[in-house]
């Protein structure tokens, strides 16, 4: 029997580049392969992912034919601009009368600080007439005569009428330049802000796209046919295309990698993910199956570039322990790493013979309170690895297991010191490491209002065991670590699906205007290599920004997973139990589809209040995809469901002072679930309601889930 074709992930990081092969059927990691990234080579970070691609094929016998998805995650965006390492840019700014003066502002810009005594580095020129050939040809003979090779056009005004903005960046790409135009960043209003964006997008471009060009030609060369994808900041990814045109979708694309291989690997709904390495943990939330997100700053500003909301701590499985009176205060900021020393735990028994603690400064500037262990093998660091192995929490198998007796033997010194035992001396460490990622947790956890009883916390990257774990016995979090945690970004390049975002500002937004922008995100994916069958849409309309937004995603093939490896129908009530916190006896089958299973628990009463009747939806692998702590669940067919849905949203429609609420709607139709939660009108949630079930078979199985807004 042939096997399964392959999805291939790649993940580009700053000392290797890590690949992984995903059978398409069962999205089972099949195989592994880690380079050194080719920073130095003549191809730049391309040929490590040849290099890494070709090892991955031959290590699992499969060649470029089996390929039917690839996709990369490179942190070269974001470390030229955390570096300034960008290139310089023209920005034209357009318009006359108040126009002209707003755009004559944004010369300011070139105040903005990026990096640490590095300015955004901005030439601008104001061009009142957008049609005035011959002005702007002098415009961009001047930015060619001083090295300008990326420009910038912004006006007023030009998510309304983008002419002007067409006009001169169709004359300066045909004079042979990279060009950013404001509204085709974003439609929202503000043009500081959007002119803001589409800079940071123009002074990575050049390099981007010559990357763009060189990881092409290469993957075309190595016999690959199937499209190539370049993960985004959101977790999703997009085509080549596209990330030519905004490669600052590309930045901070690195944590929504690890981010995405939790919500599709891990299948976490419902928690904090902690993605750690040898010298910070990225945090991050996954609340009812989706990313948190925010948009994100730089230099001191805002940008219309919606990310993944990370935040990082300065605490990973290599960061040493500072002593001072005999007590451990701080772990961190500094790592093994950085000290250029080795993890101590990593040693031999022989190595470690004679040890004695020492603290050195790490870095020139530092302070010298830093442990070290010195002993016959030489100078190792102590580590939050070395205490997580002497404690036991780090088991073989895992990426950061150690020999427990060495590991003692490391720790030993320090204990002597702060003049107690080993595993005393262990846990005084990780307290004092984990503390700052619990105050992280903590604060994300308010932020975004999750249920605290269940909340889990899923750990992932190399050193996920030296954190996680400790993190969550102390806190009595749940806690688990990803499957094959070591690889958890490139398995969600691997995983990851086509994303589009739309954004409009619609004052007073009709239906038909609402369904525009929808189509527009769904043609979005689908001129990207999405299979329209398998494209599905979230909007959300909020009446106090004026603000429509639609979210489509999809897979490049529709993917037809082997029915063999689901789980059975007692397996997904077990899950279904445990995230209600209830009995398996006590949970309900509310309805089922070929592709999903919705539960209900217990009915919950509280003092004054309605009853409440808690629901989960389930897919057939086991994921949690909607979690509800009171909803009602109508299964009908998508025929009956035409008919039946306005009545619904009427009958669940709430009333106040503010005026009515529509519910929170949530479609299982197929194998998608079309979130309408964000729409509070009632007319128009019903005619997106109705887009959903049109062109589909009137037999097939509809499940509509509402929730009554408060």
């Amino acid at each position: 029997m042939k096997p399964h074709a392959l999805r291939i992930g790649i993940d580009v990081g700053g000392t290797f580049t890590d690949a992984v092969a995903i059978d398409s059927a069962s999205l089972q990691l099949i195989g592994q392969a880690k380079v050194p990234t080719s920073h130095d080579h003549s191809d730049g970070v391309a040929h490590g992912i040849v290099q890494a691609l070709t090892q991955l094929l031959a290590s699992i016998g499969r060649d470029a034919s089996d390929v039917v998805f690839l996709a990369h995650g490179t942190t070269q965006a974001t470390n030229a601009l955390l570096e300034g390492d960008v290139d310089p840019v023209g920005l034209i700014g357009v318009g006359t009368g108040p126009s002209g003066f707003f755009a004559n502002r944004l010369k300011k810009l070139a105040r903005i600080e990026i990096a640490d005594g590095k300015k955004l580095p901005i030439e601008h020129v104001h061009v009142p007439d957008p049609f005035d050939e011959a002005r702007v040809d002098d415009v961009l003979r001047h930015f060619q005569s001083v090295g300008i090779r990326s420009i910038v056009v912004t006006e007023p005004f030009s998510v309304d009428d983008p002419i002007g903005e067409q006009q001169i960046a169709e004359q300066a790409r045909t004079a042979g330049f990279l060009v950013t135009a404001g509204h085709d960043i974003t439609s929202l209003y503000g043009l500081s802000k959007r002119t803001r964006t589409a800079v940071l997008n123009a002074v990575i471009l050049p390099r981007m796209f010559a990357t763009a060009d060189l990881v092409q030609s290469s993957i075309d060369a190595a016999g690959i046919t199937a499209p190539l994808m370049v993960m985004r900041c959101d977790g999703g990814v997009m085509s080549l295309d596209e990330m030519r045109r905004r490669p600052l979708l590309t930045v901070l694309s690195g944590p929504a990698a690890g981010v995405a291989g939790a919500l599709m690997q891990d299948k976490l709904s419902e928690g904090v993910f902690l993605e750690t390495g040898g010298t910070s943990t990225d945090i991050s939330v996954i609340h009812r199956g989706r990313v948190a997100m925010q948009y994100t700053r730089f230099g001191g500003s805002s940008t219309y570039l919606s990310a993944l909301d990370v935040r990082t701590v300065g605490v990973g499985g290599g960061s040493m322990p500072r002593i001072s009176s005999g007590e451990i205060t701080h772990v961190g900021p500094r790592s093994a790493h950085i000290a250029g020393l080795p993890y101590a735990c990593f040693a031999t028994v022989e190595d470690l013979r004679t040890a004695k603690l020492s603290t050195i400064a790490p870095m020139p500037g530092d302070p010298a309170d830093y442990t070290v262990i010195e002993a016959l093998g030489g100078r190792y660091a102590i580590t939050m690895t070395c205490a997580a192995n002497a404690l036991g929490l780090i088991p073989e198998g895992d990426y950061a297991h150690a020999d427990q007796r060495v590991a003692k033997l490391a720790l030993a010194p320090l204990a002597a010191a702060l003049g107690t035992d080993v595993p005393a001396a262990a846990r005084a460490v990780l307290d004092a490491g984990v503390a700052p990622v619990l105050d992280v947790v903590k604060t994300m956890i308010e932020d975004y209002d999750l249920p605290k009883d269940g909340v889990t916390l899923v750990g992932g990257g190399g050193g996920a065991s030296s954190v996680t774990p400790h993190a969550g016995q102390s806190t009595g979090y749940a806690w688990r670590i990803a499957e094959h945690s070591e690889v958890i970004s490139p398995i969600g390049v691997a995983l990851a699906l086509i994303r589009e975002q739309v954004e409009r500002i619609l004052p007073g937004a009709t239906d038909e205007q609402i369904l525009a922008v929808r189509r527009e995100a769904e043609q979005a994916v689908i001129a990207q290599g999405a299979a329209p069958a398998g494209v599905s849409v979230d909007v959300t309309v909020d009446p106090q920004s004026n603000t429509v937004r639609a979210i489509a995603t999809g897979a490049t093939e529709l993917r037809a997973q082997d029915r063999t490896a689901r789980l059975t129908d007692a397996d997904l009530r077990s899950i279904a139990a445990e995230s209600l916190a209830a009995d398996p006896a006590q949970v309900a089958v509310l309805a089922s589809t070929d592709n999903h299973v919705v539960f209900g628990g217990p009915e919950r009463r509280r003092f004054l209040r309605a009853v409440q009747h808690p629901v989960r939806v389930l897919d057939r692998d086991g994921v949690v995809r909607v979690a509800s702590a009171n909803a009602q669940v109508e299964q009908s067919t998508a025929g009956s469901g035409i008919d039946r849905l306005p009545q619904l949203v009427a009958e669940h429609t709430s009333y106040g002072d503010g005026g009515s609420r529509a519910p929170a709607l949530q479609l299982l139709i197929g194998p998608r679930i079309a979130d309408l939660s964000g729409v509070l009108d009632e007319s128009q949630l019903i005619s997106l309601a109705r887009t959903e079930l049109e062109g589909r078979d009137r037999a097939e199985s509809l499940v509509a889930v509402l929730e009554v807004r408060s």
